[in-house]
């Protein structure tokens, strides 16, 4: 493949296990099926002003897709996608991805740092606890039903509440960005990749998995 800012793939969140080090340790990973993805669509510095490549990933009934869209997809082939999203590159060359070509979770490897994207499960209106990690009042001496409140919002000048001021409010259903997670382990044949720690997002939710921005620096 071609030398890419990201080198990204869509998948889907399976949910959490452990693995066993050769030293016995235990470390706690998310499994993660990634693609396969197809490229539906190749944009070129010179028409589109930079280059990048679109992929499609799972399906949808026929019924739910608009003629335009249909018309869009029959280009890589005859499957109705349901999630499209943008890779950029640096330099389009001739091992570019094309479209019709089949992208899978083999690109990466062990050892290999992402970036992981995907919505944080949505929680609602929640309070300045649960919401920004209040510390509680104390629960005696009159506390009452005052112990979860967020207390000043102000000082008496000036005489009208800051931006920002950390308050109650919706929680959740946010997209995040989880940078330089540790790839440990590649399933190529199930099209599982076995990602360090915990990723944002519900069991089977859509998560973009890309080639770290930032490098993390070599111990």
């Amino acid at each position: 493949m071609a030398t890419m800012i990201k080198r990204g793939i869509l998948g889907t969140k399976v949910g959490m296990t452990r693995i066993f080090q050769e030293d016995g340790e235990a470390i706690a990973v998310t499994l993660v099926e990634a693609g396969p993805c197809t490229v539906v669509q190749r944009k070129t510095a010179a028409d589109d002003g930079y280059d990048a490549i679109q992929i499609g990933f799972g399906t949808k009934r026929d019924k739910l897709v608009t003629q335009p869209m249909k018309g869009h997809f029959k280009k890589a082939g005859d499957e109705n996608f349901r999630f499209l999203r943008e890779v950029r590159l640096y330099d389009a060359g001739e091992d570019t991805p094309n479209v019709g070509d089949k992208l899978t979770c083999d690109m990466f490897a062990e050892g290999d740092a992402l970036d992981v994207i995907g919505t944080i499960k949505g929680r609602g209106y929640t309070g300045v606890v649960k919401r920004h990690n209040f510390a509680t009042l104390r629960e005696s001496h009159g506390g009452h039903f005052f112990v979860r409140h967020a207390g000043s919002i102000g000082s008496r000048k000036p005489q009208h509440t800051l931006p920002g001021t950390r308050m109650s409010g919706q929680h959740g259903n946010q997209r995040v960005t989880l940078q330089n997670l540790k790839v440990l382990r590649v399933d190529a044949e199930k099209n599982l990749l076995y990602i360090k720690g915990g990723l944002p997002g519900p069991n089977g939710g859509l998560l973009m998995l890309r080639e770290s921005k930032k490098k993390p620096k070599k111990a």
